[in-house]
């Protein structure tokens, strides 16, 4: 009997993998006048299928009723977020395997309603907000230097980037040059292979990680730890998140800076 309960716990967790769109980077030869951009809400993405909320991998977050009961029948695609600079916790509440009141501390930030009719004014259009239900705002941006201008608005704030879209395509999915993710900074993901112990003020805690990145590139990332990740840092085999400014004259990341771990 234990067993077939757990078996539809396992069920009950994951759904189909929905089909989304997702983001190319932004090169200065992207032509972007006339579209749309808003900020990139560095949160926990999902997608709502009219009665669940799903991860990008098919996971099924156990979301409280009282944060779900005004969603519509409809399908949403967005960030549960709170504010800037809580990855880390943003995650550590939808995570959880039971319902629980931490969602309270949380948003559903629409960005996208799959499937809808229309440009992407008009689908976002339809969405009712409410108490938990909010709508990602859309600027059409002039030119190069309006985009730039509102990139280091939200950086300033502590946010992570800009997203420009063409918002007068029907709805797509896949990975295309009409959604960008625009920085100041480029992230990547790597395998940590290595621990480096650390000295002086971080003796005895981690100094720095090697990692190998997706092209084989082995790299060293030393800072962005907090005391808590140098006390217990990413295991071998973790995969992580970094970010790095353009590439040296050896092809390596520019001052590597660790991000996160990836969920």
């Amino acid at each position: 009997m234990k067993f077939f309960l757990a078996l539809l716990l396992v069920v009950e967790l994951f759904a189909q993998k929905p089909e989304l769109f997702l983001l190319q980077n932004y090169t200065s030869k992207s032509s972007v006048d006339g579209w749309v951009m808003s900020e990139k809400l560095d949160g926990v993405r999902a997608y709502w299928d009219g009665k669940k909320l799903i991860s990008r991998n098919g996971k099924v977050f156990t979301a409280p009723s009282f944060f779900t009961n005004k969603f519509p029948s409809y399908e949403l695609d967005g960030e549960l977020w709170s504010q800037r600079g809580e990855f880390s916790h943003i995650a550590s509440i939808v995570n959880r395997k039971l319902p629980h009141d931490g969602w309270k501390e949380l948003t559903y930030n629409i960005f996208e309603v799959p499937n809808a009719n229309g440009n992407l004014h008009q689908r976002l259009r339809i969405v009712k907000k409410s108490k938990y239900l909010r709508v990602v705002k859309q600027i059409e941006v002039k030119n190069r230097a309006d985009l730039q201008k509102f990139l280091k608005s939200i950086e300033a704030k502590g946010g992570e980037g800009v997203v420009v879209r063409d918002a007068t395509l029907l709805y797509y999915t896949g990975r295309t040059q009409n959604a960008l993710k625009v920085k100041s900074y480029i992230d990547e993901e790597c395998e940590v292979m290595k621990h480096n112990q650390g000295e002086g003020k971080y003796a005895q805690m981690l100094g720095s990680l090697t990692c190998k990145m997706s092209n084989k590139r082995v790299i060293k990332i030393g800072t962005g730890f907090n005391r808590s990740q140098r006390e217990n840092p990413p295991e071998i085999g973790a995969i992580i998140t970094f970010k790095y400014y353009g590439l040296t004259s050896k092809g390596n990341p520019r001052f590597p800076v660790f991000l996160r771990i990836r969920k």
